[in-house]
């Protein structure tokens, strides 16, 4: 609340350069904040009693804005890329998918590994397991498992995230 919004018989006042001015009345608070050509801005209204600084809002709300606006633009949205083996895969095949994960992992996404079984190869699980383990221990240095590998219908699934660069 500012200005004239704010109903309370007294405040606690802080000036425009931070300086406590003490308990005074709201229609005195007021007059002091039109003569410094400023705002009272209500700051702490669950306060006993109110908190009310002079400031000039609208540049505030600008400053806020543009805090707003430039966080926005600096934050990183984690996407999921998926990395799809099989059971049988053969050495080269491997080798290019691990390169794509650790190309993933360095991006800063989280990989999304899964080995599709296919007819009765899901009688033998553990070894798309072996599969996931083996490309979970060659990415250890750049990534944790955020999800072990676990047999979903009929494929087997692991998440990997990037480890936190510090």
């Amino acid at each position: 609340m500012i200005n004239d919004e704010i109903r309370v018989k007294e405040v606690r006042l802080i000036g425009a350069d931070g300086e406590q001015l003490g308990i005074t009345p709201i229609r005195e608070a007021l007059q002091i904040a039109l003569d410094a050509n400023l705002d009272l801005v209500n700051v702490a209204p669950t306060a006993k009693p109110p908190v009310c600084r002079i400031m000039d809002y609208g540049k505030f709300r600008y400053e806020t804005q543009k805090k707003e606006k430039e966080a926005r633009k600096n934050q990183k949205i984690v996407d999921i890329k998926e990395i799809r083996l099989s059971a049988t895969i053969d050495e080269h095949d491997f080798q290019t998918k691990l390169r794509n994960a650790v190309k993933f992992l360095g991006e800063g996404d989280k990989v999304k590994a899964s080995v599709r079984f296919r007819g009765r190869e899901i009688a033998h699980s553990e070894i798309g397991r072996r599969v996931l383990e083996r490309l979970a221990t060659e990415t250890a240095d750049i990534s944790s498992q955020e999800r072990a590998p676990k047999l979903e219908g009929r494929s087997m699934i692991m998440i990997l995230t990037p480890k936190a660069t510090t």
